[in-house]
């Protein structure tokens, strides 16, 4: 006689057996739909959801959520800064707006080329390709200072104003490729300065601040890059980081980047790509690095992971410095101390509000160019010398 419950003990045993054969594909699916970089998760708790919390924590991966902006009004501003930049260029420069094709996809890269008024022959100028930072931004009139102090010094200046950036419309501000394509709009600079005789090809040098230093430090780190040397001032760094960092405000400008499509944790790979600290090992060109330790856009917490690679890393090739609490100056303490100008005159600010921290001017410079005060880092078998332009008196700074 069978025991009572044997049937149902059958019956549960033929249940458990369907589980078990449907489970693992599941798993598997489950496992597959996991983004990538991901833990396996214990099953969710089941919390009340505050959907204020929920709403403001939100971010999409979808290109069509990307942030906008008022286009028309950056159109006007770029029309004021081409403006400003001929009204200053008479006497003192040579000016001119300029388009060249990405060599990523073909697209049309506007740009700003200053060079000397009195050109020294074939191949006599060094260049310098100069990338303007922000996550949106462009080339503007606060930066002639600057541009003006390295044409006096005989350099030629490209400044690309590469996807993403401001005042060129819809389109080309949507088309931002944070890490992406935009490298390739500024390295195509390159073959516009190709195309000039009085360049000389084995000089040409690159530098930016903040994601202008992010793209510089980017391509100064390929296996081979056309330049000479870079300089990269408070630079982004670690994206991975830097996103976690700074919350689902500054997220949505980036998890919306059509070739991204999503954050740090879902994907990992791209953004560790996309991130110049991941690429120490690829230097092979001198680069200058300077970051403040009272930074509050690109904070001290995430540029002293560069900083301290390359000093582990590339200690033959890299000069870095960190500024502890320099003056302040605009609404990220640090984060502009080294780039001081006078928006009202486009000049430098009054002498009184300099100090020891003081950078009104980074360059490179080749063997060959004229000798000027300077901080020299030598770099034998290189050919060049990379450096800091140090005024010689203050007052020099107010001119």
């Amino acid at each position: 006689m069978r025991h009572p419950h044997y049937s149902f003990a059958r019956r549960l045993c033929s249940a458990l057996a369907i589980i078990a054969g449907t489970s693992a594909p599941l798993a598997a699916q489950q496992q597959a739909s996991r983004p990538q970089g991901q833990r396996q998760q214990r099953p969710r708790q089941v919390v009340r959801i505050d959907s204020a919390r929920a709403e403001e924590l939100y971010v999409s991966n979808r290109a069509e959520d990307q942030p906008q902006a008022d286009f028309a009004r950056q159109i006007a501003e770029k029309a004021r800064t081409d403006s400003i930049l001929a009204a200053h260029a008479g006497g003192s420069y040579e000016f001119k707006k300029i388009t060249y094709k990405s060599s990523a996809d073909g697209m049309e890269i506007p740009g700003y080329l200053f060079a000397p008024l009195t050109k020294r022959g074939a191949r006599g100028h060094a260049a310098m390709v100069w990338v303007h930072g922000g996550v949106h931004g462009d080339w503007t009139e606060t930066m002639l200072p600057f541009v003006k102090e390295a044409v006096q010094r005989d350099y030629v200046i490209l400044t690309p104003d590469y996807r993403g950036s401001t005042g060129h419309g819809a389109a080309h501000y949507n088309a931002i490729d944070y890490g992406g394509k935009e490298l390739d709009d500024v390295l195509t600079a390159v073959e516009y300065l190709h195309t000039l005789s009085y360049v000389d090809a084995e000089r040409i040098g690159i530098m930016g601040w903040s994601h202008g230093g992010f793209i510089t430090a980017h391509l100064a780190m390929r296996k081979e890059t056309p330049f000479k040397a870079a300089a990269a001032i408070v630079p982004v760094t670690n994206l991975v980081f830097r996103l976690s960092y700074k919350g689902p405000g500054y997220q949505r400008s980036y998890a919306t980047q059509a070739t991204i499509g999503g954050l740090p944790f879902e994907k990992p790979d791209e953004y560790i790509k996309r991130s110049p600290l991941y690429h120490v090992e690829d230097l092979n060109i001198p680069i200058l690095v300077h970051v403040a330790t009272n930074d509050q856009d690109v904070n001290y917490v995430e540029d002293q992971q560069l900083v301290w690679k390359l000093r582990a890393l590339k200690p033959e090739l890299a000069e870095t410095k960190i500024y502890v609490d320099p003056a302040p100056w605009g609404a990220s303490v640090g984060h502009a101390f080294s780039r001081r100008v006078d928006p009202n005159f486009v000049r430098f600010p009054v002498c009184s509000q300099f100090d020891d921290f003081r950078l009104p001017a980074v360059a490179l410079r080749f063997r060959g160019d004229p000798v000027f005060p300077a901080v020299q880092l030598k770099l034998p078998g290189h050919g060049l010398i990379l450096l800091r332009i140090q005024h010689s008196t203050p007052a020099q700074l107010c001119r």
